[in-house]
This record gives C-alpha cells, sequence and structure tokens, in this order.
C-alpha cells in the first residue's frame, strides 16, 4: 500500500522580550521539554490532547534559525523524505524554559499534533528554529495482522527487562498471549482513526478502548489501550512508548495478560499509519 506525499510547510513566528542568558545543551533541553509535555494530557485550544509518544531528535531537521529559504528544499538537500513540516521561529527566549513557555501559550496545537514523528531544534543568542516533521512510510509494512504480531514480540521483548517507566519501577514481566478479539477491535480502531483522521482512545461513536473489546467478544475485564501514529515500523512504535511513562506503565503491566494489536494505513489523512495495541486480562 503506498503513501501520496503531501507537502503543507508552515512558517510560524513569535516575538517575546526576555533577558538573556545561554547554555550549552539548551536545545537538547527544549526538546525533552516537548517531549515531557506531549507525554502528558493537555488541554490546548479547548480540546484535551492524548498522551503522546516522544519526538525523535534529527539533525537533518536543525536548518538555519536565520530562514530565508524554501522548508522543501531545505529538507531535500538534508535527503529527509518529507510528507509534512512545521517550522516554529521564536525571537526573545533566553533559554529552554522560557522558549517552551512560549510553545505551551501559542503553538500548543503544533506541539501536540499527532502526525509528527521527528525534531530539529537550532539556536542563535535568543532566535529559535523548532521543526516539526512526518517523514515518508518506509517500505516493507506488512499488514495489520502481521504488524500486530510483530509488536506482540516487541513488547514481550520488553517485558522481559526490568525498567523504569517515568518515576515508576517496573520488574521484569510474563509475555503476553496474543487474543484474536483484542487483536480484531485493534484493527476496528487503528482502521477508524487512518479513515476517521483522528488520533484519541475514544472512537467518533463514543466508544471507549473496553466497549471496543466487548463488541468484539472479549469477556475480559481488564482492559488497557496504546494508540501511535506516524511511525512506520513496530520497532519505532514500541520505542516510542517505551519513552512515554504512561505507554510504558501499560505495556509492563502485570495486570495485562493478553493482547491484540494491528495498524491501518490511509494515504488521505494525517499521520497516513495509526496503530492500536489493547492489553486484556481474562
Amino acid at each position: 500500500m503506498g503513501i501520496t506525499s503531501v507537502l503543507r510547510p508552515a512558517a510560524l513566528s513569535l516575538g517575546l522580550l526576555v533577558a538573556a542568558t545561554a547554555g550549552a545543551a539548551e536545545e537538547t533541553q527544549l526538546i525533552e521539554s516537548i517531549n515531557t509535555y506531549r507525554s502528558q494530557v493537555q488541554r490546548c485550544a479547548d480540546k484535551v490532547s492524548e498522551e503522546l509518544p516522544p519526538l525523535a531528535a534529527d539533525p537533518r531537521l536543525v536548518l538555519s534559525v536565520a530562514g530565508g529559504e524554501d522548508l522543501q528544499q531545505a529538507l531535500a538537500r538534508a535527503a529527509y523524505p518529507l510528507v509534512n513540516v512545521q517550522a516554529i521561529s521564536l525571537s526573545g527566549p533566553r533559554d529552554a524554559q522560557s522558549a517552551m513557555t512560549a510553545l505551551q501559550e501559542s503553538f500548543c496545537k503544533v506541539v501536540l499534533d499527532p502526525q509528527f514523528v521527528d525534531i530539529g531544534v537550532s539556536r542563535d543568542g535568543r532566535d529559535w528554529r523548532i521543526v516539526l516533521a512526518r517523514p515518508l512510510l518506509g517500505r516493507g509494512l506488512g499488514d495489520g495482522a502481521a504488524e500486530g504480531q510483530k509488536l506482540l514480540e516487541r513488547i514481550n521483548a520488553a517485558r522481559a527487562q526490568a525498567r523504569q517507566c517515568g518515576a515508576q519501577a517496573f520488574a521484569a514481566a510474563a509475555p503476553l498471549a496474543w487474543n484474536a478479539a483484542l487483536a480484531s477491535a485493534a484493527q476496528t480502531h487503528s482502521r477508524a482513526m487512518a479513515n476517521g483522521n483522528f488520533f484519541n482512545h475514544r472512537d467518533r461513536d463514543g466508544r471507549t478502548p473496553s466497549d471496543r473489546a466487548e463488541l468484539a467478544g472479549y469477556s475480559g475485564g481488564n482492559i488497557g489501550e496504546n494508540i501511535a501514529a506516524g511511525q512506520d515500523s513496530a520497532d519505532k512504535v514500541v520505542a516510542g512508548w517505551l519513552a512515554s511513562p504512561g505507554h510504558c506503565a501499560n505495556l509492563m503491566s502485570t495486570q495485562f495478560s493478553e493482547l491484540g494489536a494491528a495498524h491501518a494505513l490511509d494515504p488521505k489523512s494525517d499521520a497516513g499509519i495509526y496503530w492500536t495495541a489493547l492489553f486484556g486480562a481474562p
């Protein structure tokens, strides 16, 4: 299944008057702050966002702060296979904390857009450029069910090791078993998000993950769900979930013993690909 390449470049700007100091790793700190912000439920423009996996730092998106060049041409020269990009310019913030405050106040919709996968931050004094992008999907994706089985393998490999999910420590957990009813519900939700161009645990009819599991014939009473968008492989999806405390906690929880998972594609949607992992226990 292919994907149509659609470029929607945008340059956004904000002028701020803030006093000056500089730090050596402010760009990295800003990316960390953005990912922490994305990992929590946020209210933005009268909407509530989902918990989002982190953006991956990509050096190809570190562009000149001065701008003045076409985004598409700049990323083509950097060999970034672009579908969509947003560039935010800030003038004034003295450090990453001040820049993050400006992003939350004026650009929360861009920062919380689930379609974006990669990020690059550049800085020159008090001038910043934050580039968020979604790349073309890689080749070699299997069908939804096959990729769901890959998610199961990657999740069970992660559960086999003790890890820290944010502030919460988890011991190694037993592997999850595949469940066809949960897989059917996961496929239904992934397809609904792709075709309906939305990213949410609650579907357009108001159904929750528990509702969808029940409709698919699953009789277990304990249900959890992780969703993702934009990533083009099971490895990237699970890596993103492990880097997000809430998603990681679901993945490592001993309350769950079964899993069904799937992805769906729609080239007309913002993110192109949507993933659902539905956790359960009989």
